[in-house]
């Protein structure tokens, strides 16, 4: 079946939605996602989206702690583009529906984040991206020239090489004429055609047990990008939150915001220290490549699987009142924040890298754009400085809209686009090969690829991870496509970026940290 939408977005999160929304102005739009509207990345952000409102705070201000936590590869023009641009994009937001804490004098509410030297995080409580999501869904729904497509799982880029041309890899020839996408409901893939496609699939945090993000997220735009010969870019840069909640077999882990360590939350270890003043004069508030590092040193050393975060000093009303979600999930479990401890450990939370893009969110692809955590713009340089992920995106969106406006004003449908074709392809007699293999990726990564890292743990990734490829190429050839086995495909793919990118960086820098390489050296970022 073939559709054709001037605008395909691939994603439903604050990026792609935001996207949505402004060039619905100006031509027909198709929103594919792989489950509900509301399932994304965004939806999970609890702490908040960075921007300069008030004095004493000002752009000077954010953009020194964007390039102090991107530990010198941030694009310079890039942080001060988005640093600026945000105040006015906050304010779409407000206008879309979304609602920010406030004072009662009308004042934002402004909280303090790990690496930010004033108080300038807009947040909801602590669910602030379920509220953006909130807002944004309700609008899309209600667009006249937005169809929403749930449950379509996009499975690849439609290039050239669907017609039979060769391109070559990181030249500008090559063109995106829409997507290939599986109807998980009724195992159909459609043919989605467009003047213009964005890639807003969010991130990748899957390729670990460990992680915050939901079981979506496992990097697809990046790796289609990838198999399209797409540039990509950055991709050892995986940062580690500090503080989810060890809580044993619940997944994803459940994030305890960095907002709670700038509410005064101290992190502790068993013998009640204050350890982190033993590594950062900041403490606490150290960005977040440092606290992270800290901790996985501090549990090596004693041998225990947590560390804690301490707020018994807080008042509890002010605990309730601006963390009720996690007061609530810690007494779900018999731990009331206001008297005790919170165990918490790191879990992988956020991709630097990604789908390298220019300032105006266009890919090394033609009619190809990409927006949000799948993308590599320049601001986060080696670590992202907590809470402007969600600016990045709503900006970089934005951006991307005004761009791509003129894009599909000359771009026409692609004719001859053959339709997929699975003949001779079978249900796999056995699940258990998909779903032993996506296992055996998580282990992978958790004890090679993850906070400390070493060239014979990559190597040794690396060689693991080649042979789960091959196996599941394999079944890919002959198998009729389903969710699971698309997402491990996809997962290696992302895990071979991710370990030649660390192979490929002959230093330690922000969030790749090697025992090899203890000293910073130059590299190459592009990974071929």
């Amino acid at each position: 079946m073939e559709h054709q939408f001037d605008f395909l977005i691939i994603g439903s999160g604050l990026a792609g939605l935001s996207y949505a929304l402004k060039v619905a102005e100006y031509g027909k739009v198709a929103v594919l996602t792989k489950t509900r509207l509301q399932e994304t990345n965004t939806s999970y952000a609890q702490g908040g989206i960075a921007a300069v409102t008030y004095a004493p705070d000002d752009y000077h201000k954010h953009i020194s702690d964007t390039l102090t936590a991107g530990d010198g590869l941030c694009d310079m023009q890039v942080v001060e583009m988005v640093v600026k641009e945000a105040p006015g994009q906050i304010e779409k937001l407000i206008q879309w529906g979304a609602n920010f804490d406030r004072e009662s004098s009308g004042r934002f509410n402004l909280a303090r984040e790990g690496g930010h030297s004033e108080k300038r995080i807009l947040h909801h409580k602590d669910n602030t991206g379920f509220e953006i999501q909130r807002a944004l869904s309700q609008n899309i729904i209600d667009h006249p020239n937005i169809k929403v497509y749930e449950y379509y799982f996009a499975i690849d880029l439609i290039t050239q090489h669907h017609l039979g041309k060769l391109v070559k890899r990181y030249y500008n020839d090559i063109e995106c004429f829409g997507v290939y996408a599986l109807d998980l409901q009724t195992g159909v893939i459609h043919t989605f055609l467009s003047k213009v496609t964005m890639m807003a699939t969010g991130g990748i945090g899957n390729l670990y047990h460990t992680t915050t993000n939901p079981v979506i997220a496992t990097g697809d735009g990046i790796a289609m990008v990838y198999r399209a010969k797409g540039i990509v870019e950055n991709m050892e840069f995986v940062q580690f939150h500090p503080t989810s909640l060890y809580n044993p077999g619940e997944r994803p882990s459940f994030l305890i915001t960095e907002a709670m360590r700038g509410h005064g939350a101290v992190l502790k270890n068993s013998k009640e220290e204050d350890f982190m003043l033993k590594y950062d004069t900041r403490g606490s508030l150290a960005p977040r490549d440092v606290v992270a590092r800290a901790i996985d040193t501090e549990m090596k050393a004693s041998g225990e699987e947590h560390v804690y975060l301490d707020s018994r000093h807080a008042d509890r009303n002010n605990l309730k009142k601006n963390f009720p979600n996690i007061y609530k999930k810690c007494k779900s479990i018999g731990i009331d924040i206001a008297t005790d401890m919170i165990p918490v450990v790191p879990a992988a939370h956020y991709l630097c890298g990604g789908i390298k893009v220019d300032i105006n969110g266009c890919t090394s692809i033609q009619r190809l754009y990409a927006s949000g955590e799948t993308a590599s713009t320049g601001l986060h340089g080696a670590n992202r400085l907590a809470s402007n992920s969600l600016l990045e995106a709503i900006v970089y969106s934005d951006r991307a809209a005004r761009h791509s406006i003129n894009c599909f004003k000359k771009s026409g449908f692609k004719s001859g686009i053959p339709v997929w074709n699975d003949e001779g392809t079978t249900h796999p007699e056995e699940m258990v090969l998909i779903t032993q293999n996506h296992k055996e990726v998580q282990q992978i990564f958790g004890y090679y690829v993850a906070i400390v890292r070493s060239n014979i743990r990559l190597q040794r990734a690396l060689d693991r991870l080649e042979i789960i490829y091959e196996e599941t190429e394999k079944l890919y050839i002959e198998s009729k496509l389903s969710q699971k086995l698309c997402e491990l495909r996809n997962m290696i793919n992302v895990g071979y970026l991710i370990i030649k990118g660390a192979q490929q960086r002959k230093e330690s820098r922000g969030l790749h940290y090697t025992i090899d390489y203890p000293n910073k050296n130059p590299s190459n970022d592009i990974i071929s």
